[in-house]
């Protein structure tokens, strides 16, 4: 195999049919990958697929973002279990504090993509509302501080979810949607997930 430097570049061409057959296998495994040269021995390390290697960040929004990362939107069927209750998606959880119903919020605690994100769109965010006997201030510590415990119930409840969340590696995480909420902002939602994802690398390794 014979190497060329050039300016930013190094140019690997095989010499015989054996070389020819190896370059091609290796060009497959090293496709969109990046190679670190630390000097010295003149080898060149294998970082990793670009998007890892980089930390690429990745938007995290359902309609948006790629199939494997689906899972960790709020949008997303991961079912869970939260003070005893079911929900199928964080989105209707999410959406089932703006009613003061039980059966609504049961209702809604069914749904997922966009029929939750909907559900309460003729309804008002209420400035105070009640949830498992306390009152919230809409927009509050408290209130944001439900997300956070509805999200950590999800990602270690839901394999498909944890999963997901866990392969984003070190990149980092965000979300920005065509329309921020003004309840729970996305950089702030993008937060809460970096937050779990190392809460669960250190309990899971």
């Amino acid at each position: 195999m014979r190497a060329i430097l050039k300016a930013g570049m190094v140019v690997l061409v095989p010499e015989n049919d054996a070389e020819r057959e190896h370059y091609a296998e290796w060009c497959e495994t090293a496709k969109g990958h990046v190679f670190h040269f630390p000097g010295g021995s003149g080898a060149l390390h294998d970082l990793g697929p670009r998007e890892a290697a980089c930390r690429e960040p990745i938007n995290i929004v359902f309609d948006q973002t790629e199939a494997c990362w689906q899972p960790i939107s709020n949008l997303a069927l991961t079912p869970f279990m939260l003070r005893g209750k079911h929900y199928a998606s964080i989105e209707g959880f999410w959406q089932g504090l703006k009613f003061s119903k039980d059966t609504d919020r049961a209702r809604i605690a069914r749904l997922f993509g966009k029929a939750a994100k909907r559900a309460a769109e003729a309804m008002p965010q209420p400035e105070l509302f009640l949830y498992d006997g306390a009152s919230y201030a809409a927009g509050g510590a408290g209130h944001r501080s439900l997300m956070l415990e509805a999200c950590a119930a999800k990602f270690e409840q839901n394999a498909e979810a944890q999963a997901a969340l866990l392969a984003t590696g070190e990149r980092p995480l965000l979300h920005r949607p065509r329309r921020d909420s003004k309840t729970i902002p996305g950089a702030l939602m993008a937060d809460i997930w970096m937050q779990l994802r190392e809460m669960l690398r250190k309990k899971y390794g």
